[in-house]
């Protein structure tokens, strides 16, 4: 058995006087802002040639139109977590919804690079103050084990789907009207999350910050984050053995272990250390972060494939990836849960990931000149080992969480979740170009070039599966046996 988080009580009853369909609805506010978190990181990929042209990014800029985003998201969401255990869960999902929605505005008007770089800063702030406790909040109203693995379920389908249907709304918005509306439908869906959010989710008081107010961590975690995220993501640019990769690493590094040492020492630390010593914690944040790694590989540079080899426009790449949110969605919501409940969430997640790795093998022999229905089409339906995954690890990642310490374990599992997206960045998009660069120095054309570069990174994908697989299986021996 994994060691509980906490001292306190494992499981707590959901607050006194909220009914069942009060804890749904509560669970619908929850999916609507994890909806519009994830369609804002999945939406812009598509129209960022059309950003680029409109307002005269550069290359090497645009990159920072999603960097932005995924370094103040990935940064916060440990901080973010922790203050909504101390401040109130509710109130953090509400300043968060309000600042992601303010932000999306001012990233729809936006006139010049500066101006959108600025404000997906700030849409990424808001999403990490709501991202860190809704997983929070969901566990602290679901308690029933059937139950919880229900509304984890349709949690994870919101996420798992929505990164896919982002793709497809991105290219048709961006088609049919422009590219300021991937931000501008941000508007009525952040209204109507904060409108429902406020007599939907339970009040809460919070710990209160004498309970866990650790300044100084609280510096040197979200630093050493922000600066080894944007360290990362930089790598493409600047090269694994520059300068200006090795310097700020080190600075990140030496910022992060100062952070353990504080946390092993401090009062009231930020991250109770007590947190590793559950295997199901320790074993599910380090297989998503490996997973995750491993499908920006699919997510990105499928899109890519079918835009600069296929020659597919900004709706019809959309279109193409419809049936993964599909399967993804029919098999969080119809399956998942009914499979954990039989064989318990490890078996689940390995046989999960077992689809993935074929997908990305694959996605290994693609074509130059590939035929959808026969080359593409059965990894789009292969996908579905993701909507078998995704709620297996959240429940495994959140299973030992008791009420004090759930706004952080939901902000350290979505914490992992944004470095695992940073690393697949760097990693594969790197080992993709530089691939291809090589095949078209040695004559190969730009659609050999290119479908050779991802080649390479579909299989360091799949291998990343493999390790997450292998992870999965002996560090999550014994945990996510079935309920009954």
């Amino acid at each position: 058995m994994s060691a509980s988080l906490t001292s306190a009580p494992e499981r707590s009853a959901p607050p006194l006087g909220l009914r069942l369909h009060s804890r749904w609805t509560a669970l619908a506010v929850l999916s609507t802002g994890m909806l519009m978190t994830v369609l804002d990181g999945s939406i812009v990929t598509v129209a960022m040639p059309a950003i680029q042209n409109d307002l005269g990014f550069s290359p090497a800029s645009l990159s920072w139109v999603v960097n932005a985003y995924l370094i103040a998201f990935g940064s916060l969401l440990l901080l973010a977590g922790r203050l909504g255990d101390l401040i109130g869960r509710k109130r953090m999902f509400l300043a968060g919804t309000a600042v992601f929605t303010g932000a999306s505005l001012l990233a729809g008007l936006a006139t010049s690079p500066a101006l959108l770089i600025a404000a997906r800063f700030l849409q990424g702030i808001g999403s990490a103050m709501a991202s860190a406790v809704s997983l929070g909040i969901l566990i602290t109203l679901f308690t029933e084990p059937r139950e919880r693995a229900k509304a984890i379920a349709v949690f994870s389908f919101t996420g798992a789907a929505g990164a896919s249907l982002g793709q497809v709304l991105g290219g048709v918005l961006t088609d049919a009207l422009d590219w300021h509306w991937i931000f501008f439908i941000n508007l009525p869906i952040g209204l109507a999350a904060a409108l429902l959010a406020l007599p939907a989710l339970p009040g809460d008081r919070g710990l209160g910050l004498r309970a866990g107010a650790d300044v100084l961590g609280a510096v040197l975690v979200t630093a050493g984050l922000m600066v080894g995220i944007s360290t990362v993501v930089g790598v493409e640019q600047h090269g694994w053995t520059s300068a200006r990769t090795l310097a700020p690493g080190a600075l990140a590094v030496a910022l992060l272990a100062g952070f353990v040492v504080r946390q092993s020492r401090a009062r009231t630390p930020l991250l109770p250390l007590r947190i590793f010593r559950s295997a199901a914690v320790t074993g599910a944040n380090l297989v998503q972060m490996l997973m995750v790694a491993a499908l920006f590989a699919f997510q990105i540079l499928v899109a890519l494939y079918l835009q600069k080899v296929l020659g597919y426009g900004a709706a019809e790449t959309g279109l193409a990836m419809l049936p993964a949110a599909v399967v993804i969605g029919a098999v969080s919501l119809g399956v998942s849960a009914r499979l954990a409940d039989r064989f318990g969430d490890r078996s689940v997640l390995l046989a999960g990931l077992t689809l993935l790795v074929i997908a990305l093998g694959l996605l290994t022999r693609l074509p130059v000149h590939a035929d959808y229905v026969r080359d593409l089409l059965p990894v789009m339906l292969l996908a579905a080992g993701f909507g078998l995954a995704l709620p297996a690890l959240t429940t495994l990642g959140m299973s030992d969480a008791g009420e004090a310490d759930a706004g952080l374990a939901s902000g350290l599992f979505n914490t992992t979740q944004q470095i695992g997206m940073a690393l697949g960045v760097a990693v594969l998009s790197t080992l993709a170009a530089s691939r291809s660069e090589s095949l078209a120095a040695a004559g190969r054309t730009a659609p050999e070039a290119l479908t050779g570069g991802y080649h390479l990174a579909f299989g360091v994908g799949a291998g990343l599966l493999l390790l997450a697989l292998a992870v999965a299986a002996v560090t999550l021996r014994g945990a996510g046996r079935t309920t009954g």
